[in-house]
């Protein structure tokens, strides 16, 4: 009797967690009312990015990464509205390795 007690088990708990993870999946899939992903390519080259990169849907807007005044960001773009807000990219190894007075010694 327990044998078949533990299988319903491991099946309500697949079942239940599918169901928990189902709404975080949806935001990592484009809506049915945003813009293509061209809309979101233009939107960034209209604010002045380029070398976009990796532009895909996540957490329920465009998000990637691009180029503007030589500086490498993360980017998002609203997928509605084609608002745009960065983010600034990690800092290189490079940068990593100047001290205090700002030089490489």
């Amino acid at each position: 009797m327990t044998r078949t007690f533990a299988p319903k088990s491991f099946v309500f708990g697949l079942v239940a967690a599918g169901l928990l993870t189902a709404p975080a999946l949806a935001d990592d899939r484009p809506g049915p009312d945003w813009m293509p992903i061209e809309g979101a390519v233009r939107a960034l080259e209209q604010a002045g990015y380029s070398g976009i990169r990796g532009l895909e849907a996540d957490d329920g807007v465009w998000e990637g990464k691009a180029v503007k005044d030589g500086r490498s960001v993360k980017v998002k773009v609203d997928p509605q509205s084609g608002a745009v807000t960065e983010k600034a990219a990690k800092a290189s190894k490079a940068s990593d390795k100047r001290d205090a007075d700002g030089d490489d010694d």
